[in-house]
Protein backbone atom coordinates (compact mmCIF):
# COMPACT_ATOMS: atom_id res chain seq x y z
CA UNK A 1 0.00 0.00 0.00
CA UNK A 2 1.02 3.52 -0.87
CA UNK A 3 1.80 5.99 1.93
CA UNK A 4 -0.82 8.51 -0.23
CA UNK A 5 -3.32 5.10 0.00
CA UNK A 6 -2.65 4.67 3.98
CA UNK A 7 -3.33 8.39 4.42
CA UNK A 8 -6.91 7.28 2.97
CA UNK A 9 -7.81 5.31 5.25
CA UNK A 10 -11.01 6.43 6.96
CA UNK A 11 -9.56 6.40 10.83
CA UNK A 12 -6.75 8.87 9.63
CA UNK A 13 -9.09 10.66 7.78
CA UNK A 14 -11.26 11.25 9.99
CA UNK A 15 -8.77 12.15 12.35
CA UNK A 16 -7.54 14.79 10.15
CA UNK A 17 -11.24 16.31 9.84
CA UNK A 18 -11.48 16.97 13.30
CA UNK A 19 -8.39 18.37 13.32
CA UNK A 20 -9.24 20.51 10.63
CA UNK A 21 -12.28 21.96 12.56
CA UNK A 22 -10.65 22.29 15.58
CA UNK A 23 -8.25 24.47 14.22
CA UNK A 24 -10.82 26.64 11.87
CA UNK A 25 -10.78 30.46 11.86
CA UNK A 26 -13.71 32.55 12.23
CA UNK A 27 -13.07 36.35 11.56
CA UNK A 28 -14.79 39.56 11.34
CA UNK A 29 -14.90 42.04 8.02
CA UNK A 30 -11.84 43.65 9.42
CA UNK A 31 -9.85 40.67 9.81
CA UNK A 32 -9.73 40.46 13.94
CA UNK A 33 -10.02 37.53 14.90
CA UNK A 34 -13.59 36.70 16.86
CA UNK A 35 -12.49 33.12 18.09
CA UNK A 36 -14.22 29.89 17.11
CA UNK A 37 -17.21 29.41 19.08
CA UNK A 38 -18.26 33.85 19.39
CA UNK A 39 -17.59 33.67 15.42
CA UNK A 40 -20.14 30.91 15.41
CA UNK A 41 -22.66 32.30 17.52
CA UNK A 42 -21.93 35.97 15.93
CA UNK A 43 -23.22 34.49 12.74
CA UNK A 44 -25.97 32.97 14.45
CA UNK A 45 -27.35 36.37 15.73
CA UNK A 46 -26.94 37.81 12.37
CA UNK A 47 -29.56 34.94 11.15
CA UNK A 48 -31.32 35.68 14.43
CA UNK A 49 -32.15 39.34 13.43
CA UNK A 50 -32.78 38.70 9.79
CA UNK A 51 -35.45 36.46 11.05
CA UNK A 52 -36.86 39.24 13.35
CA UNK A 53 -36.94 41.22 10.38
CA UNK A 54 -38.73 38.57 8.52
CA UNK A 55 -35.75 38.20 6.09
CA UNK A 56 -34.38 35.89 3.79
CA UNK A 57 -31.02 33.84 3.75
CA UNK A 58 -29.25 33.07 0.40
CA UNK A 59 -26.91 30.41 0.09
CA UNK A 60 -24.55 30.02 -2.98
CA UNK A 61 -22.14 28.49 -4.13
CA UNK A 62 -20.39 26.63 -7.60
CA UNK A 63 -19.69 22.48 -8.14
CA UNK A 64 -19.65 20.55 -4.97
CA UNK A 65 -19.95 23.74 -3.13
CA UNK A 66 -23.48 24.45 -4.87
CA UNK A 67 -24.61 20.92 -2.97
CA UNK A 68 -23.54 22.36 -0.17
CA UNK A 69 -25.72 25.02 -0.58
CA UNK A 70 -28.51 23.14 -1.57
CA UNK A 71 -28.54 20.77 1.58
CA UNK A 72 -27.79 23.88 4.00
CA UNK A 73 -30.46 25.59 2.70
CA UNK A 74 -33.10 22.06 3.63
CA UNK A 75 -31.80 22.43 7.20
CA UNK A 76 -31.83 26.10 7.21
CA UNK A 77 -35.59 25.33 6.69
CA UNK A 78 -36.47 22.53 8.14
CA UNK A 79 -34.68 22.58 11.16
CA UNK A 80 -33.82 26.13 11.99
CA UNK A 81 -37.19 27.40 10.49
CA UNK A 82 -35.67 30.60 8.93
CA UNK A 83 -36.80 31.71 4.90
CA UNK A 84 -33.84 30.48 2.82
CA UNK A 85 -33.02 29.85 -1.23
CA UNK A 86 -30.32 28.68 -2.98
CA UNK A 87 -29.82 30.76 -6.79
CA UNK A 88 -28.94 27.82 -8.77
CA UNK A 89 -32.01 26.34 -10.59
CA UNK A 90 -30.79 25.37 -13.60
CA UNK A 91 -33.55 27.65 -16.64
CA UNK A 92 -32.48 30.87 -14.19
CA UNK A 93 -29.15 31.34 -13.73
CA UNK A 94 -28.19 30.13 -17.82
CA UNK A 95 -30.41 32.81 -18.38
CA UNK A 96 -28.56 35.37 -16.55
CA UNK A 97 -25.00 33.68 -17.23
CA UNK A 98 -25.83 33.94 -21.20
CA UNK A 99 -26.77 37.10 -21.15
CA UNK A 100 -24.17 39.00 -18.68
CA UNK A 101 -21.49 36.27 -17.91
CA UNK A 102 -20.57 34.00 -14.84
CA UNK A 103 -18.97 35.92 -13.40
CA UNK A 104 -22.49 38.44 -12.92
CA UNK A 105 -24.30 34.94 -12.55
CA UNK A 106 -25.28 35.21 -8.61
CA UNK A 107 -24.73 39.37 -8.36
CA UNK A 108 -27.34 39.99 -11.12
CA UNK A 109 -30.10 38.10 -9.20
CA UNK A 110 -29.49 39.41 -5.64
CA UNK A 111 -29.22 42.93 -7.10
CA UNK A 112 -33.07 42.12 -7.71
CA UNK A 113 -33.89 40.21 -4.98
CA UNK A 114 -31.75 40.90 -2.04
CA UNK A 115 -32.81 43.30 0.61
CA UNK A 116 -31.43 45.11 3.54
CA UNK A 117 -32.90 42.55 6.00
CA UNK A 118 -31.36 39.53 3.68
CA UNK A 119 -28.49 37.59 4.70
CA UNK A 120 -25.97 35.70 1.68
CA UNK A 121 -24.05 32.94 3.00
CA UNK A 122 -21.31 32.70 0.36
CA UNK A 123 -19.50 29.15 -0.14
CA UNK A 124 -16.38 28.80 -2.28
CA UNK A 125 -13.77 26.48 -1.31
CA UNK A 126 -11.03 28.50 -2.76
CA UNK A 127 -12.20 32.01 -1.49
CA UNK A 128 -11.41 33.33 -5.61
CA UNK A 129 -14.55 32.32 -7.41
CA UNK A 130 -15.07 35.96 -9.03
CA UNK A 131 -19.23 35.08 -8.98
CA UNK A 132 -19.06 34.25 -5.43
CA UNK A 133 -17.68 37.50 -5.00
CA UNK A 134 -19.68 39.66 -7.07
CA UNK A 135 -22.40 38.27 -5.40
CA UNK A 136 -20.45 39.08 -1.93
CA UNK A 137 -20.06 42.57 -2.87
CA UNK A 138 -23.75 43.36 -4.45
CA UNK A 139 -25.16 42.04 -0.91
CA UNK A 140 -22.99 44.26 0.90
CA UNK A 141 -23.95 47.02 -1.58
CA UNK A 142 -27.76 46.26 -0.71
CA UNK A 143 -27.03 47.07 2.38
CA UNK A 144 -27.27 43.32 3.73
CA UNK A 145 -24.92 40.84 5.90
CA UNK A 146 -22.75 37.86 4.70
CA UNK A 147 -21.34 35.10 5.75
CA UNK A 148 -18.79 33.46 4.05
CA UNK A 149 -17.31 29.90 4.00
CA UNK A 150 -13.90 29.11 2.53
CA UNK A 151 -10.74 27.24 2.64
CA UNK A 152 -7.20 27.02 0.69
CA UNK A 153 -5.03 30.38 0.93
CA UNK A 154 -5.39 32.53 4.52
CA UNK A 155 -5.63 35.33 2.72
CA UNK A 156 -7.80 34.19 -0.09
CA UNK A 157 -10.41 37.34 -0.86
CA UNK A 158 -13.49 36.02 -0.24
CA UNK A 159 -12.36 35.71 3.62
CA UNK A 160 -12.11 39.71 3.58
CA UNK A 161 -15.80 40.16 2.65
CA UNK A 162 -18.09 38.90 5.13
CA UNK A 163 -19.29 40.37 8.74
CA UNK A 164 -18.25 36.81 9.78
CA UNK A 165 -15.19 35.01 7.76
CA UNK A 166 -15.24 31.01 8.05
CA UNK A 167 -12.08 29.59 6.74
CA UNK A 168 -10.63 26.20 7.06
CA UNK A 169 -6.42 25.85 6.69
CA UNK A 170 -6.39 22.95 4.39
CA UNK A 171 -6.24 22.88 0.35
CA UNK A 172 -8.44 19.74 0.22
CA UNK A 173 -11.61 20.17 -1.65
CA UNK A 174 -12.81 17.01 0.01
CA UNK A 175 -12.29 18.22 3.75
CA UNK A 176 -13.19 21.17 2.86
CA UNK A 177 -16.54 20.92 1.11
CA UNK A 178 -17.32 18.53 4.44
CA UNK A 179 -15.88 21.14 6.97
CA UNK A 180 -18.29 23.42 5.53
CA UNK A 181 -21.11 20.95 5.22
CA UNK A 182 -20.87 20.18 9.02
CA UNK A 183 -20.43 23.78 10.18
CA UNK A 184 -23.26 24.92 8.47
CA UNK A 185 -25.25 21.76 9.50
CA UNK A 186 -24.18 22.67 12.77
CA UNK A 187 -25.33 25.69 12.82
CA UNK A 188 -29.08 24.77 11.76
CA UNK A 189 -28.72 22.05 14.40
CA UNK A 190 -28.26 25.03 17.01
CA UNK A 191 -31.74 26.74 15.89
CA UNK A 192 -33.36 23.46 16.43
CA UNK A 193 -32.05 22.86 19.75
CA UNK A 194 -33.42 25.87 20.99
CA UNK A 195 -31.12 28.87 20.04
CA UNK A 196 -32.84 32.32 19.79
CA UNK A 197 -35.69 31.45 21.48
CA UNK A 198 -36.77 32.73 25.21
CA UNK A 199 -35.36 29.50 26.49
CA UNK A 200 -32.27 29.37 25.08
Amino acid sequence: MTKELEDMQLAKRAAKFAALLGSCEVTGRNGSSLGTEAGIATALQILTRMRGKNGSVYVIGNGGSAAVASHAVIDLINVAKLRAFTLHEPSVLTCIVNDYGYENAYSRLLAHMARPEDILIAISSSGRSMNIRNAATQVINNGGSVITLSGFLHDNPLRSMGDVNIWLDISDYGLVEIGHQFILHNMSDRFGAGYGSTAA
